[in-house]
């Protein structure tokens, strides 16, 4: 049974200022990745102040804004951005880079643990439990913004997307699937094995597959045999697997 995508990407619009579930589902993402690291300071797991999450968070927020933005339009989209410019700055439209996103929170983090003394890689292995449930919910935003949709596609579940021909893959729902199985494997994983770096590495290694696997599935440009996306997935795999096999 195909599907007509004909969702409204805003829940209201106040004076040409729309609220969006795009937005609302980063929101619910922040929240998830809030409490969860908030019950484990109370359990004392994480030994850090409420105070000292509240900057955390903060610092890795801003980060990954930064760094997803910039890779979505100087890495994925230049030419549409150079053309647009006043979009950059328009994030709740979509158009946030998951690997920049990590990268920014990577360094934000980073310094933030190597100011106020904490270790970074056990900081790490919590966040990204949390941080997978919050993909699914970041990618549900973008099936509901009718973007990043599949190749063309004759499957029962097909989704016809606004400004799209065809009924195509609905890659969005694939990658929110994807993180589900991940959440569950890092949160498992992190229980039996809470090593420093090891869940972390774990979710690299998962989330870079999985995502090598989907976006042979996505109509987006080739970059030689591969898209950009599996190309900076590599990296992501060979991080993973160090942390994951590393002695010490």
């Amino acid at each position: 049974m195909t599907f007509v995508h004909n969702l409204n990407p805003a829940i209201f619009s106040v004076l040409g200022f729309e609220i969006r579930w795009y937005g609302l589902m980063y929101v619910l993402g922040f929240f998830i990745v809030y409490f969860f690291l908030k019950f484990q300071i109370k359990k004392k797991v994480l030994k850090m102040s409420e105070k000292q999450l509240d900057s955390f968070l903060i610092t890795i927020v801003v980060g990954m804004l930064i760094g997803s933005r910039l890779f979505a339009v100087f890495v994925y989209n230049p030419a549409y951005y150079f053309a647009n410019p006043l979009e950059i700055f328009m994030i709740w439209k979509g158009g946030l880079s998951f690997h920049g996103a990590l990268l920014g929170l990577i360094v934000a983090g980073w310094l933030w643990c190597k100011k106020n003394k904490f270790s970074f890689l056990n900081i790490c292995d919590l966040v990204v439990i949390p941080g997978a449930l919050a993909q699914v919910f970041g990618r549900i935003g973008n099936f509901i913004n009718g973007e990043l949709y599949g190749k063309i596609t004759n499957l029962p579940w097909a989704v016809q997307f606004p400004g799209a021909a065809g009924f195509r893959h609905p890659t969005q729902l694939y990658e929110a699937l994807y993180n589900l199985i991940i959440f569950f494997a890092v949160l498992f994983y992190y229980k039996k094995n809470p090593k420093p770096g090891k869940t972390l590495g774990l979710f690299l290694v998962l989330y870079a597959v999985f995502r090598i696997i989907i976006e042979f599935f996505r109509d987006i440009p080739m970059y030689g045999i591969m898209t950009m996306g599996q190309w900076l997935s590599i990296p992501l795999i060979i991080l993973g697997l160090w942390l994951l096999f590393r002695k010490k």
